[in-house]
């Protein structure tokens, strides 16, 4: 739902409804374009749960940053073979620049990885292009 009067004097925001994305991560919109008109910004909650894995994609036109706030580690693969592992804890940061593919992966066995996602794309539903070729890159 649609907060009003935001451009002229911001607003406490409640969230939106839960949705999950092509990609694979269940999004709770916070600031979005459909929140509050937002033009440039997204922030909101994103949760990866246990054992699931994100489809392989690439965001083209925006950065992207989380913060792991809860469960278990997290593998971020990225590079333009998915070559590169990181692992994520609870307590830090992810950045994933425009064109960059990725796929987080989320092993553990109960815990929902929790983060708090911003991007330079205000859009709840952003625009990503999905990588299917690379999916099995990733063990």
């Amino acid at each position: 739902m649609k907060t009003t009067d935001t451009r002229e004097h911001g607003a406490v925001v409640r969230g939106a409804e839960a949705f999950r994305t092509e990609q694979g991560t269940v999004y709770t919109p916070g600031i979005s374009a459909e929140t509050v008109d937002a033009r440039s910004i997204f922030l909101g909650i994103v949760r990866l749960e246990p054992g699931q894995r994100t489809r392989a994609h690439v965001h083209d036109r925006h950065e992207s940053a989380f913060y792991l706030l809860s469960g278990g580690d997290v593998e971020l693969w990225t590079g333009p073979a998915l070559e590169r592992r990181a692992l994520a804890q609870a307590g830090d940061f992810l950045f994933v620049p425009a064109g960059v593919a990725h796929v987080a992966v989320n092993r553990h066995p109960t815990a929902t990885a929790v983060f708090v996602g911003v991007r330079d794309d205000p859009h709840a539903n952003e625009h990503v292009t999905m990588r299917p070729e690379l999916d099995d890159r990733v063990p």
